[in-house]
């Protein structure tokens, strides 16, 4: 019989499961902005809050930029 630590072997958790997971220990929240499962009002917000928290986005960026030639 082998023994592993934690976290070693066994069947990995589905990322969805760690994300469920991290909310309901943490209240880690972890959205992408292209999560059909939301709103286009809902990925607004969530957009604004990564923005808000973290700053833009490099694609962001650059398509803002092509827009003001």
């Amino acid at each position: 019989m082998t023994w592993l630590p934690r976290g070693y072997g066994g069947e990995r958790r589905a990322p969805d499961q760690v994300k469920r997971d991290g909310w309901r220990d943490h209240g880690l929240l972890a959205v992408s902005i292209h999560d059909q499962r939301l709103t286009w009002p809902e990925r607004e917000l969530v957009k604004l809050l990564g923005q808000k928290l973290y700053g833009r986005r490099a694609d962001e960026d650059h398509s803002r930029r092509e827009v003001r030639r």
